[in-house]
């Protein structure tokens, strides 16, 4: 019987120090939610004892690992991985886990278990894959396992008794996200999260302790990049403002947040909802920040709004400088003029403005990445990021390189180098991609004293601090 479940996002260091390696590299600063979310859903039946390890947080060696796990005696272990790159941890926390007892149950979700349900299901120390959303599908395998149900939920991936794969598919999308309780955050040290980011970033919190949220699950919009699709469908899924405003209160007055973070990709999809999350800001008088918006939703009055509500930071998406590649390839509804325009307004309004750009996408020539440079230059947003085109499985992209015979040999999507991308054609190559963006995006950047004092201050660094980033990124180039 499943009566204690331990949660775990494993160490993502583990990847780049090895299997005793504990090192710094990965300073992502995310709150546990969707974990915290799925134990709050768990402790509505009143009948499990669950606790959350987020070996991240906590930078725990392999061996302090298998300590807590050793402690906690579970009988089911659910792990989460956030992406491909990271999934070898995920197979190591298994390992470790199946060592200390065969009989404690394992089970793999997240994204990475999401995109490869298939290839992770043959790691025999995962006794289940979990593809797709786990608020439904999670507590109806714990029901499987203790008897209580006659099939596997939709989305859980086995093995049968001669070793084959038996796929569960994909979770039915939850269209009412208004159901669920607040995430239980009092199963972690909230503080640890929020009194604190390591990475010094523009979309880094305006002041702590912070929250991050999540407003909406699935994009209607269908860049050819993007593994959303494959995650979390084509379909916006939004909760409403009333519940999100309810979240930000419980956050306020429980855990005394100071700022936020939007973090998804869609809080503008829904105007009228979009409004009222921003007039209900109003009255707690929050900085906040906004993550990857697609600037094609944004207009005059939206903005206004915005800032009155107390934003301080917004990430467009433009992706490309060329109207060819930004339709024709990317399919994304965006007009260069309306960015432009977008641009002038945020920054009238005060609002710090980073524009993000995509460069290098099988098709593209080496004059229409020149173009998009041109581009994001011109735009004059306070700030731009340029990335390399990166080939995720289960996008258009991926599957366009494929066919171009654009990726770099021995590609591997558990091995994804963002730096230098992992394309190359007749155009270019990932030694130009790996030049050209660093050097321009320093050059675009750090112009003026001016544009680097304004970004250090987003950043909340000195100058002095921002010149040593710009000189580390110039010289930790792969060639």
């Amino acid at each position: 019987m499943i009566n204690k479940i331990v949660l775990v996002i494993p160490n993502y260091n583990w990847s780049q120090g090895g299997e005793q390696g504990r090192s710094s590299n990965i300073l992502w600063h995310f709150i546990p939610y969707n974990l915290c979310l799925l134990a709050a859903v768990l402790e509505q039946e009143n009948r499990y004892e669950i606790k959350v390890i987020d070996a991240l947080a906590e930078n725990l060696s392999t061996e302090e690992f298998e300590q807590r796990i050793r402690d906690e005696k579970p009988d089911f272990v659910g792990i989460s991985v956030l992406m491909d790159f990271y999934g070898y941890t995920g197979h190591l926390a298994a390992e470790i886990i199946k060592k200390i007892d065969p009989n404690i149950v394992t089970g793999l979700g997240g994204v990475h278990a999401t995109a490869n349900p298939g290839t992770n299901i043959m790691d025999q120390n995962y006794d289940y894959v979990m593809c797709g959303e786990g608020e439904e599908m999670l507590p109806q395998l714990i029901h499987y396992i203790n008897g209580e149900k006659d099939e596997l939920p939709k989305g859980v991936w086995v093995l049968d008794e001669e070793g084959k794969v038996k796929s569960g598919g994909h979770s039915d999308l939850i269209t009412n996200l208004d159901q669920y309780p607040l995430p239980a955050y009092h199963l972690i040290d909230y503080s640890q999260y929020s009194m604190r980011a390591e990475r010094k970033s523009l979309d880094g919190p305006a002041a702590y302790p912070y929250a991050r949220i999540l407003t909406s699950r699935g994009c209607p919009f269908n860049c050819c990049f993007c593994q959303v699709e494959k995650i979390a469908g084509r379909t916006f899924r939004p909760r409403s403002a009333e519940n999100i405003l309810k979240e930000i209160d419980w956050l306020v007055n429980t855990y005394g947040i100071k700022s936020l973070i939007f973090d998804d990709d869609n809080l503008l999809t829904d105007r009228k909802r979009a409004v009222e999350i921003f007039n209900g800001l109003k009255k707690y008088k929050l900085p906040w920040k906004m993550i990857a918006t697609a600037a094609f939703l944004l207009d005059d009055e939206l903005i206004e709004l915005m800032r009155e509500s107390g934003c301080v930071f917004v990430d467009i998406a433009v992706e490309s400088g060329t109207d060819r590649v930004l339709h024709e390839i990317i399919h994304k509804p965006l007009k260069l003029e309306k960015a432009v325009a977008v641009t002038k307004k945020l920054r009238e309004e005060n609002i710090y403005v980073a524009a993000n750009f995509i460069i290098g996408f099988p098709g593209e020539t080496w004059e229409e990445i020149r173009e998009t440079v041109r581009f994001a230059e011109r735009l004059d947003a306070d700030y731009i990021k340029l990335f390399n085109a990166v080939p995720l499985p289960d996008t258009r992209l991926y599957q366009m390189a494929k066919e171009q015979n654009a990726l770099v040999e021995n590609f591997d999507p558990g091995n994804v180098n963002w730096r230098n991308g992992m394309i190359e054609t007749d155009e270019f190559t990932t030694r130009d991609m790996s030049i050209l963006r660093v050097y321009e995006w320093d050059r675009i950047n750090f112009s003026t004293l001016e544009k680097r004092k304004r970004t250090a201050d987003m950043m909340g660094i000195s100058v002095q601090e921002l010149d040593e980033i710009r000189k580390n990124s110039r010289r930790t180039l792969e060639l």
